[in-house]
């Protein structure tokens, strides 16, 4: 028996140090947490998940490039991994504040999210990666930072009334994702004095396409905002003709060089990691080996800037905005930091950074 509690507790000792930033980063278990009660910033992602867990590994590794970034004199961060059930989610989250935990980053998920927010556990600030359903019980110190379509949704939605855009038609598919961007995009542009004529439905098949070129011939708007990802976007393009401005979110990006002209004169809204490598902001950190799939890029920026603002957390810094890899970052009156993406047009084959959208 002796022998035995010797041996865990060699190993407990021997791991300690690998999780504290400045030495090799890894997952914290539950033994190594239980015995090491040291002021630490916790971050909480779904590692365990089958579903999520390389989107969490991508975030992990973002926050961990914030963390050397941002030197030694930061205060050390651990890793707490969770799977999708809540209740482990709630577990975790009581453990990292009985192990000293200052600052908490995560969940991830959105009923990780929920859960948090319904419990009585919320006792030192915590940064939540999500977004909590409107109306939903919010803790004081608990606040909201994510990669939400919805903000960028309503953000086309205010360029696009800048720009002179009086009235549109929404191209949707039907998906969740879709119907969270055209109800965003609506709802904004309506409180801008626009006018939605209608929703048009997304078909593949050659009567529905050809049926949105005549939609788009003889419409009389002057936009279109398509509430559709990258794939279905580039299909429905050439149907649309030139004679309307079309707009969209980042959904419609599908990164790295692939970009080409079936998506030409769309113009979208994007974060600076992904279209400003060389911004003063953006070129600090490193970029990492994800593999395929631009929204692992998103969620390793989203994980260097949930740290940094974790700091500002940490030094009661709320009011200040930051100039984020993500975008520009403020917090309203609720405790959700919004993001003011970068807007982008794609011309001939290329990605165009700001400037007027070209007709």
């Amino acid at each position: 028996m002796m022998r035995r509690i010797v041996h865990r507790l060699a190993v407990v000792l021997t791991l300690i140090p690998a999780l504290l930033y400045g030495g090799a980063l890894t997952f914290a278990t539950d033994a190594v947490h239980a015995a090491a009660r040291e002021p630490h910033i916790a971050l909480i992602l779904p590692l365990a998940s089958p579903s999520f867990g390389r989107h969490a590994d991508a975030l992990r590794q973002g926050f961990a490039a914030g963390a050397r970034a941002a030197g030694k004199n930061a205060l050390p961060f651990r890793v707490y991994t969770v799977n999708e059930d809540t209740l482990n989610v709630l577990t975790i989250y009581e453990q990292a504040i009985e192990s000293g935990a200052q600052l908490v980053v995560g969940p991830l998920t959105r009923s990780g999210v929920a859960a948090i927010a319904a419990s009585t556990l919320v006792s030192v600030p915590t940064l939540a990666l999500n977004a909590l359903d409107a109306g939903s019980q919010q803790p004081p110190r608990l606040y909201l930072f994510g990669l939400g379509v919805e903000q960028e949704a309503r953000q086309v939605a205010q360029m696009a009334r800048d720009d002179g855009r009086r009235n549109t038609y929404v191209l949707v598919d039907g998906s969740p994702l879709s119907k969270r961007m055209r109800q965003a995009f609506v709802e904004e542009f309506a409180r801008r004095g626009g006018i939605t004529v209608a929703d048009v439905n997304f078909g593949a098949d050659q009567a529905s396409l050809t049926k949105l070129r005549q939609t788009a011939d003889t419409s009389g708007t002057d936009m279109m905002f398509l509430a559709l990802d990258y794939a279905r976007a580039r299909t429905v393009r050439p149907y649309l003709g030139n004679s309307i401005a079309i707009y969209a979110t980042s959904q419609v990006n599908p990164g790295g060089k692939t970009v080409a002209q079936e998506l030409n004169l769309v113009r979208f809204v994007e974060m600076p990691w992904l279209l400003q490598p060389d911004h003063p902001a953006v070129m600090i950190y490193p970029r990492a080996q994800l593999g395929d799939g631009i929204d692992f890029e998103r969620l390793y920026a989203l994980g260097i800037d949930a740290f940094r603002l974790g700091l500002e957390l940490l030094n009661n810094n709320r009011d200040a905005g930051l100039d984020g890899v993500t975008g520009q970052i403020r917090m309203t009156r609720d405790q959700r930091f919004t993001r003011e993406l970068t807007p982008a047009q794609f011309v001939d084959g290329k990605t165009v950074v700001s400037g007027k959208p070209r007709r």
